[in-house]
């Protein structure tokens, strides 16, 4: 069973981005074959909802990550390889009854490029298959019976033990004749398709794990320990966002005792970075894949939904308050359904009044601190919802990020603390930048602050 995402939450978290933006795939994405890239996608596509799963792919990560071992295959080889094999035209199929002078003429006159790409991809094939044979007899002393790259090992050896393919392995030179040509083309780009395909696969998802490995090692990210569902359990030590450059990581717990944090700071105190910082840690740990983290233990959940950066719906009509209910109204439904979820919410109930936006954040919050089995973050600039919040449950943990007066500079150290914010420095912000000066100017009225 997969992850449960939607398009949203793929767009809060900048999963995959639009170009020219960073993205989370992007960072991950230092694959050397078009099909690791592909693999790789769908991984970030559909993340796991099952820990024997989760622990498997991150162990086979680790295996490489430990040993250091780089990828056997060459893009270009690789890539030639994939282009042969989809000339899937049978009237493309080399044979012995086209004659050599017919050949070479054709050669000469027009460059038979089909003949030369048929020729390169058989060749690319080969060489493929046999640094490939090299690799797994290199590593072989490396895996024990436990070992979880064991499986994808013997697999890949079961496929190069293919009788009719021994001839592959025979010579040291690779220049085979016309007839040999047609031989190896019949075998590869037809009476095994499937089999060379399957290879071609494992070895793409190689390349993934070699891609990820050396990531982890660049950026220092660690992977989690993934835990059974009822533990309802999330930890994360000192966490931190992967795209910038001088990150501020943070501690967060959540537990069946306390499963929602309810955040309160200044609109730049870090809020929305922190919440991203937490939901692309809990997305990535259900790829298997290590996380911008010191330590991160995680009850596998069934899916993830935020609300961060909602865009109005221009299309629909709806207004911008309407729209935030009606993705309240998606995480309601899957909550009902029974499923645990992550759930992370920015400013809930922006696109209202102040009165209205208390009562239902105060409302709905209540509401999400009852489901002992997800983890919720809320954060909401309305001092008071958190103060009636904090009156009647126990379950909720008060976290807030200061704001530091340097004289009259506003200063961020984005480092929780607990308790509720009780910062207010919209108008020393305003007058800073010197918005009331400015229309004063062409009022000559006094300043009222």
């Amino acid at each position: 069973m997969h992850f449960i995402i939607d398009s949203q939450t793929l767009e809060d978290l900048k999963i995959f981005g639009k170009k020219g933006q960073d993205s989370v795939y992007a960072l991950f994405n230092r694959t050397v074959t078009s099909g690791g890239a592909e693999q790789l996608q769908h991984m970030f596509r559909f993340p796991l909802s099952d820990a024997s799963v989760i622990s498997r792919r991150a162990a086979v990560i680790r295996f490489f990550q430990q040993y250091q071992l780089a990828l056997v295959a060459k893009h270009s080889e690789y890539e030639s390889a994939i282009l042969y094999l989809n000339m899937r035209d049978q009237r493309s199929k080399l044979n012995h009854d086209e004659q050599f002078l017919s050949r070479m003429i054709r050669s000469v006159m027009r460059s038979d490029i089909e003949f030369r790409t048929i020729k390169k991809g058989i060749l690319s094939l080969i060489q493929l298959m046999r640094s490939l044979k090299d690799f797994l007899k290199k590593i072989e002393p490396l895996l024990t019976e436990n070992t979880a790259f064991r499986e994808e090992h013997e697999a890949m050896n079961r496929l190069l033990s293919t009788p009719e393919w021994q001839v592959f392995f025979e010579k040291k030179s690779l220049t085979p004749c016309y007839s040999s040509l047609v031989f190896f083309d019949q075998l590869l780009r037809f009476r095994f398709y499937d089999e060379v395909r399957q290879l071609l696969s494992l070895i793409s998802s190689m390349d993934v794990y070699i891609s990820v490995a050396a990531v982890a090692d660049a950026a220092g990210l660690v992977f989690p320990t993934a835990l059974p569902q009822e533990n309802n359990l999330l930890q994360l030590a000192e966490v931190w966002h992967p795209h910038l450059r001088k990150p501020v990581a943070n501690s967060v717990v959540f537990s069946a005792d306390q499963q929602l944090v309810f955040l309160t700071g200044a609109n730049m105190a870090g809020k929305s970075t922190f919440m991203k910082s937490v939901g692309i840690a809990v997305y990535l740990a259900h790829m298997g894949f290590p996380v911008p983290a010191k330590e991160m233990r995680f009850s596998v959940m069934d899916g993830m939904l935020t609300i961060i950066n909602l865009p109005d719906n221009l299309n629909s009509g709806y207004s911008h308050f309407y729209t935030e209910v009606l993705r309240v109204k998606k995480v309601a439904i899957q909550l009902q359904q029974g499923k645990r979820m992550m759930v992370l919410i920015d400013e809930l109930f922006r696109g209202t009044n102040v009165k209205d936006a208390l009562e239902a954040t105060v409302a709905v919050t209540g509401k999400f601190a009852k489901y002992r089995n997800s983890a919720f973050i809320v954060s909401s600039h309305i001092m008071e919802a958190a103060e009636l919040l904090r009156q009647h449950f126990t379950q909720i943990n008060f976290q807030f990020l200061p704001t530091l007066m340097e004289g009259n500079l506003p200063v961020y150290p984005r480092k929780l603390e607990t308790g509720i914010s009780a910062d207010r420095h919209g108008m020393i912000i305003i007058q800073n930048e010197g918005i009331l000066s400015m229309l004063n100017q062409s009022l000559n009225e006094p300043i009222h602050t």
